[in-house]
């Protein structure tokens, strides 16, 4: 009898503690910082998130098949970078910017993908070399300056070209809900994303075999599955959410500045990986990694809300991120012991 109540309980912990958690921080939140429990500060959140978990998508697919995507915080910061140049230094359309974004993001990602089926390089260290070079080449057609208009450039010229209305619109306009403007373009494009990657994984018989390729690869290879061919393609999923996470921040930013992208690698991470505790699922997942993408999303907004110090905040996403694999692994490793005794 007693055993079977601590199963009961140890299954309740794995499937819905991390909710559990995620209901206390917002609670915790709404009594002891002002105006968090506010419309405006909903607003924040979800602009917050919608960047972080389009991101947190691309890492996900590429967790499916066993790998692993450091660059996605790059290939952003050089989606916002490309937009701003070719639409402030090159004078072109908001669509030619997003479709050079776009192609940019899915080449990255074919090559990364190259390298590491190809090249047989582990994908730490392929997607950690293209991350650096990356983080270079954004810097040397400006030498290192952000881009706006009116800025002097390099051979002494003067940038004309502005941001389109259009392209601002996807990153700045709110639909109307009930009598407030409330859900930003980002958002809907974060949901949109997060059911069509959530559909095609788990809906799939792509998305079935690149979790079998993630389970056993030698498995889905005796079976017949293209295993290289699924890895590129994750990959290069992985470069066009990162593209797509870069123009809309771009978009919102109204410029092309080479620091705002700092923190979206370690912020993408943590949402994929904490996307294991959610529900239980201690695998990848689009609904995990979208519920992780809003917990971090409401620790950040409900820590700066508090007058947290700027130094702490990493501290307390890395403790959250170690009690979430902790409901994933620890608990999912107690449930078997406990199953074979």
């Amino acid at each position: 009898m007693t055993k079977t109540r601590n199963d009961r309980l140890l299954n309740f912990a794995i499937r819905y503690g991390f909710l559990l958690l995620m209901i206390g921080l917002i609670i915790y939140f709404s009594l002891f910082a002002p105006g968090f429990a506010t419309p405006r500060s909903a607003v924040f959140i979800l602009q917050s998130v919608a960047l972080t978990g389009i991101l947190a998508l691309g890492v996900t697919c590429t967790l499916v098949v066993d790998g692993f995507d450091l660059s996605i915080g790059s290939v952003a910061t050089s989606a916002l970078m490309l937009s701003a140049y070719s639409m402030v230094i090159l004078e072109q359309s908001a669509l030619v910017a997003v479709l050079l974004c776009l192609f940019m993001g899915a080449f990255i990602g074919l090559i990364n993908g190259l390298l590491i089926v190809k090249c047989r390089v582990p994908d730490l260290l392929a997607t950690l070399g293209m991350m650096f070079l990356l983080i270079g080449l954004q810097r040397i057609p400006t030498q290192g300056n952000s881009i706006a208009t009116g800025m002097s450039l390099p051979d002494g010229n003067v940038a004309e070209g502005t941001f389109s209305a259009a392209f601002l619109w996807i990153g700045r306009h709110r639909f109307d809900v009930v009598l407030e403007r409330l859900v930003p373009v980002p958002v809907i494009v974060f949901i949109v994303l997060a059911v069509v990657i959530w559909a095609f994984l788990g809906l799939t018989r792509h998305g079935r075999l690149m979790y079998a390729i993630g389970s056993n690869e030698r498995a889905a290879t005796l079976v017949g599955t293209n295993v290289n061919r699924y890895k590129i393609v994750a990959y290069m999923i992985s470069g066009v959410m990162a593209s797509i996470g870069g123009i809309l921040l771009a978009a919102r930013l109204g410029r092309g500045d080479i620091a705002s992208g700092n923190n979206l690698l370690l912020d993408s991470v943590a949402a994929a990986l904490i996307g294991f505790a959610v529900l239980g699922a201690s695998r990848p997942n689009a609904f995990g990694t979208a519920i992780g993408a809003l917990f971090v999303g409401i620790l950040l907004q409900g820590l700066t809300m508090m007058n947290a110090p700027y130094y702490t905040q990493d501290f307390v996403k890395g403790a959250v991120l170690v009690l979430a694999l902790v409901f994933t692994f620890y608990l999912a490793w107690r449930k078997g012991n406990s199953s074979e005794a």
